[in-house]
């Protein structure tokens, strides 16, 4: 399968269009409430004073851009006696010294809309670098985030314009089901028949574009794609269930991806790698592990920013 066709792309719930690139209203909300929450932090306010001054915001370091839809939003609905221009797009690579935007309105306003834009823009880009690594690291396979962020559907949308996976944006987005929500469901201690018990009571007209299920071994993964291809075979539907191979490493993920295909469960399923990735392991992992995906919150949550700084007047 296709990385593009994935079900892990939930890109299509945060932007309008690709090519448009107008947020959605749930992308938007989640915008201004984080916008307010550093706005508030940092005291920050159009205050309209001084003499309009025009600041240019350059990278300091190299990387992938990203931020242009929140910082248009806080531009506009925040500090609405300033304008906005920029020299590049969502997802392009910058080298030091490259101009960024132009900011242009009262010189106090400038300076008050200043450290929060950059912190946007640096925390932003850093993920969106982090991710492009990992995907060129990874020779072909998915890489999504999970839903361990610090900034919410921000995080998410960098790890898209760097070429990632966003994943489920919520709980409530996508069926995941998990060694706990197995153990909620069912008195049945063993973990085996409650993994068969799970999908038997999955609503398939309601869920089945995207469901995850948790495992811990092969044994597990051939009984969920089992009891999938069962269910799907009643209702003669076609959708794969993605099976996360949980802390399984690549060998032995390869070693499930082999027994899938012996049994002739392979096709009714998506194999997802995850737990305890490393980016130096992405190799081993492009080579052995026979999964079509890999999740790790390392693209987000550990990849520093990228340097920005504006100066008025420009460079």
């Amino acid at each position: 399968m296709h990385v593009g066709t994935l079900p892990h792309d939930r890109s299509h719930l945060l932007i309008r269009s690709e090519d448009s690139k107008d947020p959605t209203s749930l992308f938007q909300n989640s915008i201004l409430r984080w916008l307010n929450a550093h706005l508030c932090d940092d005291q920050a306010s159009d205050e309209e004073a001084g003499g309009v001054v025009d600041s240019i915001a350059f990278c300091k370091g190299a990387g992938v851009v990203c931020g242009k839809i929140p910082i248009d939003i806080l531009v506009k609905q925040f500090f609405p006696s300033c304008n906005i221009d920029w020299f590049v797009y969502d997802g392009d690579f910058i080298s030091p010294g490259d101009r960024v935007l132009r900011l242009r309105g009262p010189s106090s306003s400038v300076l008050s809309c200043e450290r929060v834009l950059l912190n946007i823009l640096g925390r932003l880009s850093g993920i969106a670098t982090m991710t492009s690594e990992w995907v060129r690291e990874a020779a072909g396979l998915g890489i999504a985030c999970t839903r361990k962020t610090s900034w919410g559907l921000l995080d998410k949308w960098a790890v898209h314009v760097g070429g990632g996976l966003t994943h489920r944006l919520s709980r409530r987005d996508a069926l995941m089901i998990k060694e706990n929500d197995m153990r909620l469901s069912s008195t049945n201690i063993d973990p085996e028949d409650s993994i068969a018990s799970a999908i038997s009571s999955i609503d398939l007209e309601a869920d089945a574009m995207f469901v995850v299920i948790e495992v811990q071994d092969s044994s597990q993964a051939i009984i969920a794609a089992r009891a999938w291809s069962e269910s799907q075979k009643t209702r003669k539907g076609t959708e794969p269930i993605v099976i996360l191979l949980d802390n399984m490493g690549p060998t032995a993920c390869g070693s499930t991806d082999e027994e899938l295909k012996s049994l002739g469960l392979r096709e009714w399923c998506i194999l997802e790698g995850s737990g305890g990735i490393k980016r130096e392991d992405l190799p081993t992992w492009a080579r052995v592990a026979g999964v079509e995906v890999i999740s790790s919150s390392e693209v987000n949550m550990n990849s520093g920013t990228l340097d920005f700084s504006m100066l008025i007047g420009g460079i």
